[in-house]
């Protein structure tokens, strides 16, 4: 297939470890990984590959392991479990990627002889530019760090246009509608705007860094996987968060 119009040309992906796992009838995590998702997600990434967008991928742990909740585990050692279960998903994804005919190289902060291929940026550009997804994985190998802010820093590294960030959440509202039913939603804000605010459309640190280095965010849900096709199209259906801080905020 040829490349189609397009919103954007390289993206990184974050998904939540969550997406991943498997759900009870209740919609509880009942299991670690959902075998017939991450196809889902695995086929509608190559659509995207298709359309023309290079594609590189984070993937979080939540699935597995959060280091911040465990229990009598050294915050340190915590984090480097939360860092080995990305890696688990990362494989996860790369063989669903593979089976799809896409050329998936996964990429760790860490040497992992055997496993995946220690993180370079120009050759995951390379990659990308050659039409393969690039996945990132074990955040960026120091503890404190969310896989949110390995995000932005892989797509300041490899000069992203954006990032798209997958969430169990609409978008990002004027409050918390789950106890504000008059929470708006926001078509677009800065991060400045979401700093102040405490919007929590990403952590402190991930917004700070893409603020500074002028990445653009967009964040919309995952409840349909292929919103993920919508929004690489252009289509306006969750929340983007913009680096100029002189942007005023539009509500839906």
């Amino acid at each position: 297939m040829g490349e189609i119009n397009t919103a954007y040309k390289r993206v990184v992906i974050k998904l939540s470890g969550e997406a991943l796992a498997h759900r009870d009838a209740e919609g509880k995590n009942d299991g670690i990984y959902d075998d017939s998702m991450i196809d889902k997600l695995a086929a509608t990434i190559k659509t995207c590959v298709d359309m023309g967008v290079e594609i590189g991928i984070v993937i979080g742990a939540g699935n597995i392991w959060r280091g911040a909740r465990g229990k009598n585990v050294e915050r340190t050692r915590a984090d480097h479990m939360g860092m080995l279960a990305t890696i688990m998903n990362c494989l996860g994804m790369q063989d669903a990627l593979l089976n799809q005919g896409v050329d998936a190289e996964v990429m760790a902060s860490v040497e992992m002889n055997g496993f995946a291929e220690v993180y370079d940026h120009k050759k995951a550009t390379d990659h990308l530019e050659k039409g393969g997804v690039v996945i990132f994985g074990g955040g960026i190998g120091i503890p404190f760090i969310s896989t949110d802010t390995a995000t932005v820093v892989r797509a300041a590294e490899i000069h992203a246009d954006t990032i798209l960030m997958a969430k169990n959440v609409e978008g990002i509202f004027t409050a918390d509608p789950k106890k504000d039913p008059t929470a708006k939603k926001y078509k677009v804000l800065s991060y400045a705007k979401c700093l102040s605010d405490n919007l929590k459309a990403t952590d402190t640190a991930a917004s700070a860094i893409a603020m500074n280095q002028k990445i653009n965010m967009y964040v919309f849900p995952l409840n349909e996987v292929e919103n993920i096709i919508k929004v690489v199209s252009g289509e306006e259906i969750g929340t983007l968060v913009t680096y100029d801080s002189e942007t005023e905020a539009i509500l839906y």
